[in-house]
């Protein structure tokens, strides 16, 4: 998993597995990453034009760690939380 930062979560929480394609190759392939349920460090009310990277990196000290945000909220997607007015900002 040389292709992703160590703080990845597919590197902590994902499996490498070999598989064949179509044209019958080995080919590497991940599991989903299965996340661990987050303590919740508390609630942050979320004002226009507040952007997930930069709360990650204020609570979390990790603007690549919005995932964790994501996930705390039981959002697909970064556009999903952006649609909530308070968000759980898990612990670090």
């Amino acid at each position: 998993m040389s292709h992703f930062k160590s703080n990845s979560r597919y590197v902590k929480y994902s499996q490498v597995y070999v598989t064949t394609d179509s044209s019958g190759r080995q080919v590497q392939a991940l599991t989903p990453a299965e996340i661990p349920k987050q303590r919740i460090l508390g609630e942050h009310l979320l004002k226009q034009a507040q952007r997930l990277d930069h709360l990650s990196n204020h609570y979390l000290n990790d603007a690549a760690g919005y995932w964790r945000i994501a996930h705390a909220n039981d959002a697909m997607t970064v556009e999903a939380v952006g649609a909530k007015k308070q968000i759980k900002i898990p612990v670090k």
